[in-house]
């Protein structure tokens, strides 16, 4: 807690009729209950609050209404000029409730007379216009298709009103067609206007936003985007995503709720949260970025029959996983990976990735210090800084997790302890097993076991990983498994290039973030803290209730 000396402001204020010690520093609002107050209340809670005022969403200046008519003497109204009485003023401010929930609290302060409520609202207004994160334009995106076609008005009725109290300015865009975000972000958008980009929708919203932020980034900056070593510029412009879609991993792992009020709160306050991103190419050739999960096999074939189901809504994942689960398809293929070197923690770990985490500082600095010494190294090369590591065989899934990829159905997610920002990426190979065996993997993301204990799967924390579907093998590959299992090997091949006989398919497709790419051989390389969130990762459970606050009650 500040020190006496670095206050701003120190009153005797009233709460409800209740004196108060209210004082203002440059980092706290405090109001705390007079000793020497007549009013005894044995059965309410003690009320000494600090907030900080980083967290304070608005203040407005209000007076107090005593009229014989007024039939609520506690309701106020605007202040009018020409009124000769008491004043008071309104703090608006965050208020932390369960599971990660945030709420927009409010206190009123009376003041003994005007000059001092308007010395009280000016300071505090300055407080909030000195802190630079916090941001004044935005730029909105509404996908009013998504989910359950909810996204306007979610935004209309939950979100915007809290700006307008904020005091941000901001610019709606919503959306006619699908990726339409992303070619206004690449061409059109006038981004030295806006201090931040927020997207109303879900995740697949949220790709259009980072394929169009990122690219025009890249774009501005002289990049190359269809080589891979390319080391790409962090984009300036932090993103804000307003959960309104089938599916809000992304939110949910960088804040810890699907709560559009509780989104819109994060970016009121200017929070910043950097995030990992992954750029997949294929030959030289840029496919996609990704930033939750890369899934070639089980994944891959949920989404792919997932899309021809699409007037099922969000029940089409659930029919679609129970199908591909009987399937029961594996696929052939080698896995080449750089592993991270000098990093701490594992995919193993109890830890989990939170706010502040000291995993993603440590880690991330040292990719950070890594990418300066290839600038001003250039016979260093990123692909040779470590020994690449190869696996072949035959998978049910191959999974690449930046994040912990939880949501309410699976609140450990596929890689628990997978962290935001450390520039690395769990790459997890579930070997082909028996239905049972898979079964006990998959239910293992819905319980406290750790899925990754078992025989079939493995679990490794890279930087860059390649793969490559049998089928595009190289000939002298091919050649080789013909000469070690003869003439039988060479009709069965045929078979399973051949859909209509009905056989398994030869390969799968992969799921990155949502989305079919059109290629199976791709090269995966993260990004270190690319882009940055208006979040603060998920805050640490408050150990003691506070009994003043109604909603912990």
């Amino acid at each position: 807690m500040d020190r006496p000396g670095r206050l701003l402001l120190l009153s005797e204020l009233c709460v409800r009729n209740v004196a108060y010690d209210v004082s203002l520093s440059r980092s706290l609002l405090t109001w705390k209950r007079r000793a020497s107050s007549p009013v005894y209340r044995p059965f309410r809670p003690s009320m000494n609050r600090s907030v900080p005022v980083s967290e304070i969403v608005s203040v407005t200046e209000e007076q107090e209404v005593n009229s014989s008519d007024q039939k609520d003497d506690s309701s106020w109204k605007k202040i009018k000029d020409g009124l000769d009485c008491r004043q008071a003023f309104t703090v608006l401010y965050v208020e932390r409730c369960r599971q990660h929930h945030w709420r927009c609290a409010e206190v009123t302060f009376t003041c003994p007379d005007g000059v001092l409520c308007q010395n009280w609202v000016s300071r505090i207004r300055e407080q909030l216009a000195s802190i630079a994160t916090r941001p004044r334009s935005l730029l909105v995106y509404i996908n009013p298709y998504g989910g359950k076609r909810q996204g306007k008005h979610i935004y209309e009725q939950k979100v915007a009103p809290l700006f307008t109290q904020a005091g941000i300015c901001t610019h709606v865009i919503v959306t006619d067609y699908a990726n339409h975000a992303r070619d206004h972000l690449r061409m059109d958008a006038e981004l030295n206007k806006f201090d931040g980009v927020v997207c109303v929708g879900g995740d697949g919203m949220f790709s259009e936003i980072i394929h169009g932020l990122v690219w025009r980034t890249q774009i501005d900056n002289g990049v190359d985007l269809n080589c891979p070593d390319e080391d790409l510029s962090p984009c300036s412009l932090r993103i804000g995503i307003i959960p309104a879609g089938s599916t809000d991993c992304i939110c949910f792992a960088t804040v810890g709720t699907n709560d559009p009020i509780t989104s819109a709160l994060h970016i009121i306050v200017g929070d910043s949260q950097p995030m990992d991103v992954c750029s997949v190419h294929h030959n030289n050739m840029f496919l996609r970025y990704s930033v939750s999960l890369l899934g070639y096999g089980f994944y891959g074939d949920v989404l792919t029959d997932s899309e021809r189901k699409r007037w099922m809504g969000p029940a089409r994942y659930d029919v679609s996983g129970l199908k591909m689960f009987l399937t029961h398809h594996y696929y052939e293929g080698t896995v080449s990976y750089l592993p991270a070197r000098g990093i701490i923690g594992t995919p193993r770990d109890t830890g989990r990735c939170r706010s502040g985490c000291s995993v993603c500082q440590h880690n991330g600095q040292i990719q950070s210090d890594r990418a300066e010494k290839y600038k001003t190294d250039e016979a260093s090369d990123c692909a040779n800084d470590g020994e690449w590591r190869t696996i072949r065989g035959k998978f049910l899934a191959i999974n690449a997790a930046s994040m912990s990829c939880a949501c309410p159905r699976s609140p450990k997610g596929l890689s628990p302890a997978a962290h935001l920002a450390d520039g690395t990426t769990d790459l997890i190979l579930v070997r082909k097993c028996s239905r049972f065996n898979f079964l006990r993997h998959l239910l293992r993301h819905t319980n406290k076991d750790d899925q990754f204990d078992l025989a079939f799967v493995d679990v490794h924390r890279v930087v860059r990983f390649r793969f490559t579907p049998r089928y595009c093998q190289s000939d002298s590959d091919l050649e080789l498994d013909l000469l070690e299992n003869g003439k039988r090997q060479i009709f069965s091949h045929i078979c399973r290039d051949h859909p209509a006989c009905g056989c398994a398919p030869t390969n799968s497709s992969w799921n990155c973030d949502g989305e079919i790419l059109t290629h199976t051989a791709i090269d995966v390389r993260v990004h270190c803290q690319l882009i940055k969130l208006f979040a603060r990762g998920i805050e640490e459970p408050q150990v003691f209730v506070d009994l003043s606050n109604p909603c912990a009650i």
